[in-house]
């Protein structure tokens, strides 16, 4: 499969490689000539301008930070970087970015203009996850369109999940952040718990996770060392979704509820 690619950084760099792994063709996007050289080096063909990577390709690969930063990739305004426009028909873009549904929606209304699929396609987990081929992603999108990147997704993705028709991945993504962040709150108040009944921290991460308290953020805080040593490591990353979480769900007339107060506690406020 040809595959084109936007985003090759801390996340992107690793599903590059595992693309190229499985056998696909990739063309990926290199802002400088260093970074161009160092995907080369990898095996993938290189270019220098946003456009450029859809020539061909079956599928375009789209792993930036922001959600901004997805709509002037892909704008074809004066202002934009042209990408979905350069997408031949029958191709699929696919975007890991977390961001919002409204985008997801908005993107898939241009692309279908162009018979271009769109998948809204946000991850759960991190760079060891997709070098091991096991990084969870969220699709929403069509059946059609999932299928045909599917081959690709795959080669780094375990699960690949359909969840429902585009912004659903979206939705899914930005649920589970605030889910995580909200597990990050209870241990952290946990932790001071058991301070308070004497039990040192690092005592309590040590036993706790092997009990029906357990969770994949206890696990991933107590390797850390403390909760407070987590939180700073991943403030910067649950805090840019938690807000988007806010922002989106206040869109759609909803709050967080209950978890509100948690996820605060799991963002060190």
């Amino acid at each position: 499969m040809r595959v084109g690619f936007v985003g090759a950084g801390r996340m992107g760099t690793p599903m590059v490689e595992r693309l190229l792994a499985a056998g696909h063709e990739v063309t990926a996007l290199g802002r400088s000539a260093e970074k161009r050289t160092a995907l080369a080096e990898l095996g993938a063909a290189t270019v220098s301008a946003a456009p450029d990577v859809a020539a061909g390709a079956d599928v375009v690969i789209v792993c930036v930070f922001t959600d901004e930063q997805v709509r002037e990739l892909c704008s074809d305004s004066p202002a934009g970087n042209g990408l979905l426009a350069a997408m031949r028909p029958g191709s699929v873009l696919v975007v890991h970015t977390t961001g919002s549904p409204q985008t997801a929606a908005t993107l898939a209304e241009a692309g279908a203009a162009r018979d271009v699929g769109v998948l809204d396609a946000p991850v759960s987990g991190g760079p060891h996850d997709i070098a091991a081929g096991t990084l969870t992603l969220y699709l929403g999108g069509t059946e059609d369109a999932v299928a045909k990147a599917r081959p690709a997704l795959a080669s780094y993705g375990d699960p690949v999940v359909h969840v429902g028709p585009v912004g659903s991945g979206q939705k899914m993504k930005l649920i589970n952040n605030a889910l995580f962040a909200a597990q990050i709150g209870l241990v952290a108040e946990a932790t001071k718990l058991a301070e308070r009944l004497g039990i040192d921290e690092s005592a309590a991460l040590d036993a706790l996770p092997h009990g029906s308290g357990a969770s994949r953020a206890m696990g991933n805080i107590a390797r850390a060392g403390s909760a407070a040593k987590f939180i700073a490591a991943v403030g910067e990353f649950i805090g840019k979704d938690v807000a988007v979480v806010r922002r989106t769900t206040a869109e759609l007339g909803a709050d967080l509820g209950r978890l509100d107060p948690l996820v605060d506690a799991g963002l060190g406020h």
